[in-house]
């Protein structure tokens, strides 16, 4: 019996053929990513922050220097008008061109008044430097600061010639004189006897008579004198 041959057909296909085939297919696009701008990393997010909260800062430093500036306003008229309240009376006169929004200058009755100030002299007992300045203080005053000849006039001529009276000038180390109201202390404008100050351990100042006058002395701030108290006027 003859076998019987089956022929099967076999066909071989070239693989640099099929490569080519997928080779000639385009890609697919890729996709650009998308910025997100809500993540924390984003330039125009973090300008923007940074804007709003200046912005923030700008106001809250506004309000704060508005609120203070009135507190400050409000202190100023509170303490003008506890200093008039201090005095139970007060002597007023018709104000010249000093200030034009104020019509009268007063000064606390029984005081002196001599250009914008007030003078008050303190005949009723004598007491140390420290305690002088104690005296003023109670009264809204300070002891007496004397910067010109015709203030320093004005004053003696309402002293007792037999008497010392404290003024406000005092040393404050090393002979560096300074006044109690911190205003600058003027060699060219004192009036000391002559030969003083003369001694370091004389750290406060009298006013006084002698024999060439009125003047200045240098004296130890624990001995007892009258003294002469000075405030501001008071302009209405």
């Amino acid at each position: 019996m003859a076998s019987e041959i089956t022929y099967a057909e076999v066909r071989i296909t070239n693989e640099s053929d099929s490569l080519d085939t997928y080779s000639k297919c385009p890609a697919a696009p890729r996709e650009k990513p998308i910025r997100d701008l809500s993540k924390p990393g984003s330039p125009s997010l973090l300008l923007t922050s940074v804007m709003v909260l200046l912005l923030l800062l700008a106001i809250t430093f506004l309000v704060a220097f508005i609120i203070y500036f009135q507190k400050y306003s409000q202190l100023l008229e509170e303490k003008e008008a506890a200093k008039i309240l201090t005095y139970k009376e007060l002597n007023c006169t018709k104000n010249g061109s000093l200030m034009e929004d104020k019509v009268w200058s007063c000064c606390p009755k029984d005081w002196k008044p001599f250009v914008s100030h007030c003078y008050f002299i303190l005949n009723d007992s004598k007491a140390s430097w420290n305690e002088s300045e104690e005296k003023c203080s109670h009264m809204g005053a300070h002891l007496v600061v004397i910067h010109s000849q015709a203030e320093q006039d004005f004053i003696t001529r309402n002293l007792n010639t037999s008497a010392g009276y404290f003024i406000g000038l005092l040393d404050a180390g090393q002979r560096q004189w300074r006044w109690i109201d911190q205003t600058p202390y003027n060699k060219s404008a004192t009036f000391w006897h002559k030969g003083e100050p003369n001694q370091d351990f004389e750290q406060c100042v009298i006013i006084n008579h002698k024999t060439t006058g009125w003047g200045w002395n240098d004296i130890p701030c624990e001995d007892e004198h009258k003294s002469v108290c000075q405030v501001k006027k008071t302009y209405l």
